[in-house]
C-alpha cells in the first residue's frame, strides 16, 4: 500500500513541479497561470503535450526547443524532480500513519494533514525558485499557503479533537515571525519582509510538528545560508557584504525540522541530561 501511495504521490509532485514552473516564471510578472498555454520563450511555438512530460521531455529533447533548437534551462526538470521527491517523501513519511488509522476520522485527519504538507511541499518550491530568481517572496503565494494550512491542518485538530497540536502550530507562527521581525529591525537590510512574512507559514507547519522541529527548523535555515554564503564568498560569487535571498534556506531548514528536528532536540537535550 505505501509504494503505491508514494508512487502516486511522485508522478502527482512530478506533474505539479512542471505547474510550478509556470507559476514561478508568471507571478512574480502578474501575469495568469492559467493562459496562454506555455510556449518557448524564444520562437514562441506553444510547447506539445508530449514535449510537456515532466522530466522525460527535456532529457529526450536533450534540453532544446524542438522548434528552434533553443536552449531550455536544466532549472525546469529540476524543480519537477524536487517537487516529485518532497511530495514521495511526504507520502513515504505519513502514509504510515494513514494506513493504519485506528478510525474513519482519524484516517481523515491524517489524510488532511498529508495533504497540509504537500500543499507545503509545493508552494515551497515555488517560493524558493521565485527568490532565487527576483529576491522577492510574493504574498500571492505566501498568504495563501498559510491560509491553506491553517485550514487543513485546523480541521485535522478539530477531527482529532487535538486543541494543543492547533494551539502549538498557531504559537510557532506567530513566534517564528516575530523572531525573524525582530532580527530586521537589530539588523536592517540583513532580513527581507518578505522573510519575515514567510517565517508565519513555516512557524505553522513547524509548530504543528513539536516544539523540537521549530527551534532546528529555525536553527537549520541559518546553517544553511551561512554554508552557501560562505561558499559564494570563496568562489568569488558575492563580496563579503554581498547578500543572498534567505527564503530558499528558510524553506530547507523547515524541512529538515520537520522530517529530523524533534529525535534531534531530544537527543540534544538528552546530552544534558534534560531528555
Amino acid at each position: 500500500m505505501i509504494p503505491l501511495v508514494a508512487t502516486g504521490s511522485g508522478a502527482l509532485g512530478l506533474a505539479i513541479g512542471s505547474f510550478l514552473n509556470v507559476v514561478a516564471w508568471r507571478v512574480p510578472r502578474g501575469e495568469s497561470v492559467v493562459a496562454p498555454a506555455s510556449a518557448c520563450p524564444k520562437c514562441g511555438h506553444a510547447i506539445r503535450p508530449y514535449d510537456n512530460v515532466p522530466v522525460l521531455s527535456w532529457l529526450l529533447l536533450r534540453g532544446k526547443c524542438r522548434d528552434c533548437g533553443a536552449r531550455i534551462s536544466p532549472r525546469y526538470p529540476i524543480v519537477e524532480a524536487i517537487t516529485g521527491a518532497l511530495f514521495v517523501l511526504v507520502a513515504v513519511t505519513m502514509g504510515p500513519d494513514l494506513v493504519t488509522a485506528s478510525s474513519a476520522s482519524a484516517a481523515w485527519a491524517v489524510g488532511l494533514e498529508l495533504v497540509a504538507f504537500l500543499t507545503f511541499a509545493a508552494f515551497g518550491v515555488a517560493l524558493a525558485a521565485i527568490d532565487l530568481d527576483t529576491h522577492r517572496l510574493p504574498n500571492a503565494l505566501v498568504f495563501p499557503l498559510l491560509v491553506t494550512g491553517a485550514i487543513l491542518l485546523g480541521t485535522a485538530a478539530l477531527i482529532e479533537g487535538d486543541g494543543a497540536a492547533a494551539l502549538r502550530a498557531g504559537a510557532g507562527a506567530i513566534a517564528l515571525s516575530a523572531i525573524y521581525l525582530a532580527i530586521a529591525f537589530v539588523k536592517p537590510g540583513g532580513m527581507g519582509m518578505g522573510d519575515v512574512k514567510l517565517a508565519l507559514p513555516l512557524g505553522l507547519f513547524l509548530g504543528w510538528t513539536g516544539w523540537g522541529a521549530l527551534a532546528v527548523g529555525f536553527i537549520a535555515a541559518f546553517a544553511f545560508g551561512a554554508l552557501v554564503g560562505l561558499a559564494l564568498i570563496l568562489t568569488r560569487r558575492i563580496g563579503r557584504r554581498g547578500g543572498i535571498p534567505f527564503g530558499p534556506w528558510m524553506i530547507a531548514g523547515a524541512w529538515i525540522g520537520i522530517l529530523f528536528g524533534n529525535p534531534l532536540a531530544s537527543a540534544y537535550l538528552a546530552l544534558f541530561g534534560l531528555g
